[in-house]
């Protein structure tokens, strides 16, 4: 697990966040939706499953930021096209000095699906990515 920028991390997947370092989302070339998980935000819900769950608005905020407005229009296409997301994890970490650090890294081998969304609240639920079937090589 590499740690790497924001930005790349992003870049990753073929995409642009619209903030280099606060970024929650973008859509990829591909069409996906790209989404930037907190570390804190995960639970195994059943085996398989890695779910991520979040709000736009957080109790100590008082009006969506930009960003956040962003990720809603991000979510709502994904729930309603049914489009696959791809995960970015941020880990929050602090230091002795009282200062944090943020560190980033991509899980290519997991793909989402908006559960949930009610314009503030979201489940994304990730399964590992299904590789293509290729059947075994006949013997002569």
């Amino acid at each position: 697990m590499d740690t790497m920028t924001l930005a790349d991390a992003f870049a990753k997947f073929g995409g642009k966040a619209a903030s280099r370092l606060h970024g929650l989302s973008a859509i990829a070339a591909d069409g996906s939706l790209i989404l930037a998980c907190s570390a804190a935000g995960f639970v195994r819900p059943k085996r398989g499953v890695l779910r991520y769950e979040d709000r736009l608005l957080r109790e100590n905020e008082t009006a969506i930021g930009t960003q956040a407005q962003l990720l809603g229009q991000h979510l709502t296409l994904a729930r309603d096209g049914e489009l696959p997301i791809r995960m970015i994890v941020t880990t929050e970490k602090s230091t002795a000095a009282g200062k944090t650090s943020r560190s980033t890294h991509v899980r290519t081998d997991l793909v989402g699906k908006v559960m949930e969304f009610d314009g503030d609240h979201f489940v994304v639920d990730f399964t590992r990515a299904e590789e293509p079937h290729v059947p075994p090589a006949r013997r002569k």
